[in-house]
């Protein structure tokens, strides 16, 4: 018996169609990422965020109360006042910028598990948290290294620029401010530029599991040819949402600042006016710390449709993608990571068919070395099997002969007009013998002709020859 194979229902579609998609596609595709598993890209978004702020705000205060206090100890205007002071700013700076080194850290850790779960929608997966930590855990420190080093590089080359301008200006005052201000400029350029070319670098390492150097040169590589789209994509969402911030910020700000007039109108401390304070501070930075959670999801999820969309385009990944998908629908389950399979991976473009003469076209090559077709022309003869002689082109039509009183069609060049068969009427005739019966006049009307009207002549109709009647078939001819 004849085994078939299993029917198996078409493939569920991921978030963006797998083909090489533009750039309205990634800016669509990457709010419906977040609808698509909110609990572990927003949910875990959220959670991180909100632990590193509260955390961060609190480290801060604590350095910043423990620092400040001691100024209560030294009468003021003392030099051990301007000491203890000058410390306190210290300490507390160096608190707040070392924490928030660690938040960004959360970021990009945040950026590498919604790579993680893009790279699974892409494909028409949900997958949990769990499954998605399972992904990025391997590579977390490389991620947390990376942002470092970013960081790093942004201090010093802030430190250099402004250590520049502070000795130019001492010298020359109106020569420093305008290096000053060329140099912000500058640097505003450069952070864009670098911000493009190293916009794939988490999704490098998150699912090519490379490490940071290897990542970034995966990111310039990818990014080359497509540098535009990417800073559109990256402006686009960044002023979107930075919008967005301020709309959201603008009106707790406002109610934040009328709420101590309103409850204690005259200045006095009350509690109730404190509580009320904080409990609108708490509200709209609760707002903006949403919005900035939204934010970083969209845009890290941007970054993975840009990669994506990259190695579709120059790598080939949609035909492995397609190859993974239809394996696993058809119920394989040890299959190898598509993002994996083809990684560094150079696909040639097929080389332009040279076109030949003004006005001439090339045939057809047809597959397996097989000879072209050629273009449409003068067609040869066709062959006969058994040594029989070859059939020619059409020969040439004699002309047909034109109804009567009518001029006859003339044939083509060189061919002879056409001629009636031997024993048969010509149509003035035949129009004639078949009039019908009992004088109709209209019958007559449209069979007769006037008297002066002569029936033209052909080539082979000599003058004075008899004209030929219609006998039927198997009749003797005397009817």
């Amino acid at each position: 018996m004849t085994a078939y194979p299993a029917w198996t229902p078409a493939s569920r579609p991921g978030i963006v169609p797998l083909h090489p998609y533009g750039f309205g596609t990634i800016l669509g595709r990457s709010f419906v990422a977040l609808r698509h598993n909110p609990k572990v890209l927003l949910g875990f978004a959220l959670v991180t965020q909100a632990v590193a702020y509260i955390v961060l705000t609190a480290a801060v205060a604590a350095a910043a109360v423990a620092s400040f206090t001691r100024l209560d100890t030294v009468a003021p205007g003392s030099d051990d006042f301007d000491a203890i002071l000058a410390g306190s700013v210290v300490v507390t700076s160096a608190t707040a910028l070392v924490l928030g080194v660690a938040t960004g850290a959360l970021s990009v850790v945040v950026q590498g598990v919604v790579v993680a779960e893009v790279a699974h929608a892409v494909v028409a997966e949900k997958p949990s948290l769990k499954a998605v930590w399972a992904r990025v855990k391997p590579v977390v420190w490389r991620l947390i290294g990376y942002s470092a080093l970013t960081v790093l590089a942004t201090v010093v080359a802030i430190g250099v620029l402004a250590g520049i301008v502070a000795l130019l200006v001492m010298s020359v005052l109106w020569l420093g401010i305008l290096l000053g201000v060329l140099a912000v400029l500058g640097l505003v350029v450069v952070s864009l530029w670098l911000a493009a070319k190293l916009y794939l670098v988490p999704s490098a390492i998150i699912l090519e599991r490379a490490p940071v150097f290897r990542a970034i040169a995966r990111s310039w590589r990818l990014t080359r040819g497509r540098f535009w789209s990417t800073l559109g994509v990256f402006i686009v969402i960044s002023v979107a949402f930075s919008i967005v911030a301020q709309i959201i910020s603008i009106p707790f700000s406002l109610i934040g600042s009328l709420v101590p007039a309103i409850i204690a109108p005259t200045g006095e401390t009350d509690t109730g006016a404190v509580v009320g304070l904080i409990v609108v501070q708490v509200i709209g930075q609760f707002g903006i710390l949403l919005v900035q959670c939204i934010a970083l999801v969209v845009q890290s999820t941007s970054a993975a449709l840009v990669y994506v969309n990259a190695r579709m385009r120059g790598e080939a990944l949609d035909h492995d993608l397609q190859t993974y998908v239809e394996a696993r629908d058809a119920g394989a389950t040890e299959l190898d990571d598509p993002y994996l399979v083809g990684v560094g991976r150079v696909v040639a473009r097929p080389a332009p068919v040279p076109y030949g003469a003004a006005g001439v076209q090339t045939g057809y090559g047809l597959p397996g070395g097989q000879s072209g077709y050629g273009m449409h022309g003068t067609q040869p003869g066709y062959a006969t099997p058994g040594g029989q002689p070859g059939y020619g082109g059409p020969a040439a039509q004699p002309g047909y002969a034109a109804p009567a009183g009518q001029r006859g069609y003339t044939s083509p060049s060189g061919q002879p007009e056409y001629t009636l068969p031997a024993g048969q009427p010509g149509h003035e005739q035949r129009s004639r013998d078949d009039a019908p019966a009992g004088g109709d006049p209209a019958a007559s009307a449209a069979t007769d002709r006037p008297a002066h009207v002569e029936t033209p002549r052909t080539r082979s109709d000599p003058a004075g020859a008899t004209p030929t009647t219609w006998v039927a078939p198997g009749s003797n001819g005397d009817a």
